[in-house]
């Protein structure tokens, strides 16, 4: 129920109360599941007394992300905990009792390293308000805590595992939000988007969501990493229940340094791991994506030019993008093939291995970044024209204030296609300037 300020919800996970923030309510840091460190997580028993639902969740322990950080605005306050299992929803300020919305559950980048559900640049706000969805941004563990063990003393896929306990409070306890659970949507970009792909054959998750939003995700990395797997664990050592965090992060940086030798999978060295629960073996996932086909709606793509966003972190190639007569050259030569190699090629085979299957894909291809002047759609160019606003990006390097206006225009026409996705599993909208389509 809904008054003025403070609008309470009775879900199972027992009475929640939020804020209302203009045109939407908000529910933050829901704890969904509980584990110590390098444990298997739990559901959250229902809470025995109210909970106050107003705080952000906390981002998973993470190193400083300094080239991330150049590109975006600072956020202020932002709080790291090892117990950071938590997920908040943004729904219409005027949800009418019974109603049911289509949910979308959206998990966030970062290289499975760094960032946050709830951190301003995937605040949902238009997209809820604009399209009429329940939307749930969920926090898990990153790196050593969540995405590397050898699966014995220590699980591999933790980060996962928490995933598929998020997706189950989401069906257990969405409805009393104003979200359909029988119309529930994962999405995700970068490192997200691959892992909303891995959800759908990872055991447990079977039921718990309809559609799959897969942006950018770098599956091209996502194969052969057993090997490299291994020598992360030797690297990184024994972590102990009680070693401090601070060593943790530096025993992480350890584990992406024995990364480094094994090619382009070192650029993402934390990540999912198969033949480890809750996913097949690496041999059986194409089988594991086949039969899951029919029950599953899938859109997925990837920007044209995805790779550019890294040519300043490498010194000669950063000296080189700034001879304007050498930019074409860099692009054709070494951004485009290797977006192809890590994004666009998995595109496709994703998408048509999915219609051999008998289920319904989607795939797209975005061709313009967040700018004014058409500029090749580099990483996170789809993220500001879907969520964040203004506030978030307008003024970063990323999205000067001067292109703002033509984000905004452009985004209110991407936020419609992503949620007609969400409702019905189409996508009607025809080709233009921004996005093209490939429906099979």
């Amino acid at each position: 129920m809904f008054d003025a300020a403070s609008p309470t919800w009775d879900p199972p996970a027992g009475r929640i109360t939020g804020s209302v923030d203009g045109s939407v309510a908000r529910a933050l840091g829901i704890p969904y599941a509980r584990a110590e460190r390098f444990a298997v997580p739990e559901p959250m028993p229902p809470f025995g007394e109210p909970f106050s639902a107003t705080t952000p969740s906390p981002v998973a322990p993470q190193p400083q992300a300094t080239f991330v950080d150049q590109l975006l605005h600072p956020v202020e306050g932002l709080e790291a905990d090892e117990h950071c299992q938590r997920l908040s929803i943004t729904a219409p300020a005027d949800v009418e009792p019974g109603e049911q919305l289509p949910v979308i559950v959206w998990i966030h980048g970062g290289s499975y390293v760094i960032g946050g559900g709830d951190l301003p640049i995937y605040d949902a706000r238009d997209l809820v308000t604009e399209q009429r969805v329940v939307f749930v941004s969920v926090t898990f563990r990153l790196g050593v805590l969540g995405f590397l063990g050898d699966g014995e003393t220590v699980p591999a896929n933790l980060g996962l595992l928490d995933l598929v306990e998020a997706l189950r409070w989401v069906q257990a306890n969405i409805a009393a939000f104003g979200g359909d659970p029988d119309l529930v949507t994962v999405a995700g970009q970068s490192a997200g988007g691959d892992a909303a792909a891995h959800l759908m054959i990872s055991d447990g998750a079977a039921g718990l969501f309809r559609r799959v939003i897969v942006q950018s995700a770098p599956l091209g990395l996502s194969r052969g990493r057993a090997r490299m797997n291994r020598a992360m664990v030797r690297a990184v050592g024994t972590v102990l229940p009680d070693t401090p965090l601070d060593e943790v992060l530096e025993r992480q940086l350890l584990g992406s340094r024995a990364a480094a030798p094994f090619g382009l999978a070192g650029g993402m060295p934390y990540g999912t791991q198969y033949g480890f629960a809750p996913l097949p073996a690496e041999r059986d996932t194409g089988r594991a994506w086949s039969d899951v086909a029919p029950d599953v709606d899938v859109l997925i793509g990837s920007g044209a030019d995805e790779t550019a966003m890294y040519v300043p972190l490498v010194p000669g190639l950063r000296s080189l993008a700034r001879l304007r007569a050498a930019r074409p050259l860099l692009r054709w030569l070494l951004v485009r093939p290797l977006s192809e190699v890590i994004y666009g090629r998995d595109v496709r085979r994703f998408a048509a291995r999915h219609r051999a299957a008998g289920g319904r894909a989607t795939s797209y291809r975005l061709h313009r970044g967040v700018t004014v002047q058409p500029t090749g759609a580099v990483h996170m160019s789809d993220l500001p024209l879907l969520l964040g606003g203004r506030e978030a990006w307008a003024g970063s390097r990323f999205v000067p204030e001067r292109d703002w206006p033509e984000v905004e225009r452009r985004g209110q026409a991407f936020r419609a296609i992503w949620a007609e996705f969400a409702r019905t599993g189409r996508v009607t909208a025809a080709d233009d300037e921004t996005l093209t389509f490939d429906r099979g």
